[in-house]
């Protein structure tokens, strides 16, 4: 099967300045990640898609595709709570040239175990794009269990899932049942090398927005075998891990990139700016990976 995260996906952020989509900057970060990051995951829930209009989400995804330019593979993010929505949001990515679809379990009205196997089925059939689904509970309300996973992965062009519930035990057992040719993806950047010592395919990252050379590398020395030393890496990383999520995210991880001049701080409301306080814990722990900035930088 096909690897389309490549190992390490950057589940970027969508630039704001003065509540517009900011194209430059994105263009920046696009190219940035062709270099140093596997593929690129647009208009998930790092990139606030729930917040974008139709004609944002449309525009930013082509934005994305064109940007690329089939260098790395371009995944987007095509959830919603309406099956019918879903449909035409992955028929459009598949119109836009999109290589993959990553569809968030239905949130808010959420659903049973079977009802999930019938969306995902549903919006299956209705493309040709591979589907990474994407289980977080602790945002949708929603878990995929094993047993759900397993008859999704029987389904053609399901190929994998972003596993973000931050059960190890559920890890375990997903990949113990599903077909060795299904990928596991960490969706939690704390655990990306226990998941891959389970027989994991690697994570769909937060952290790689600021630090995607170093997240690569930690996936590639896992791969050749470099396991202490992808092992030093995560738990170096683990501090600034925690700290990405002091707040709901994408509020620390654009806080951070605001810090190292990456991108504004800017997200959508209801999403509010940083307390101070917690800016101050996020800059130590930047710090603490070995990237000098002081407060004043904010």
């Amino acid at each position: 099967m096909r690897d389309l995260v490549r190992g390490c996906g950057v589940a970027l952020v969508t630039p704001f300045a003065k509540g517009e989509v900011d194209y430059d900057t994105m263009g920046k970060l696009v190219d940035m990640h062709v270099e140093l990051s596997g593929s690129i995951i647009v208009a998930g829930t790092r990139g606030e898609a729930s917040t974008l209009t139709d004609d944002e989400y449309h525009s930013l995804v082509r934005f994305v595709i064109d940007r690329v330019d089939k260098r790395i593979p371009v995944i987007a993010g095509a959830g919603s709570n309406c099956t019918a929505s879903a449909i035409e949001k992955a028929k459009f990515c598949e119109e836009a040239g999109a290589d993959g679809l990553l569809i968030v379990t239905p949130y808010y009205n959420k659903t049973t175990q079977r009802g999930l196997v019938n969306h995902y089925r549903l919006i299956a059939e209705s493309t040709s794009l591979p589907i990474i689904a994407y289980s977080v509970q602790g945002r949708t309300g929603m878990n995929i269990e094993p047993r759900t996973v397993l008859e999704l992965s029987k389904i053609k062009n399901i190929v994998g899932i972003k596993e973000a519930s931050g059960n190890i035990s559920q890890v375990a057992e997903i990949i113990r049942i599903c077909p060795k040719d299904f990928l596991v993806y960490s969706g939690n950047d704390d655990m990306v090398i226990p998941l891959m010592s389970l027989g994991g395919h690697g994570v769909i990252s937060v952290v790689a927005n600021i630090l995607p050379g170093e997240i690569k590398k930690m996936i590639d020395d896992y791969k050749a075998g470099n396991v202490e030393e992808a092992r030093n890496t995560q738990l170096a990383l683990n501090g600034l891990n925690n700290a990405l999520f002091i707040e709901t995210n994408p509020i620390p991880v654009k806080e951070a990139m605001s810090i190292l001049n990456m991108c504004s701080a800017e997200v959508r409301e209801p999403l509010y700016p940083m307390a101070d306080e917690n800016r101050e814990k996020l800059i130590k722990e930047i710090n603490n990976c070995g990237i000098g900035v002081t407060s004043s930088v904010c």
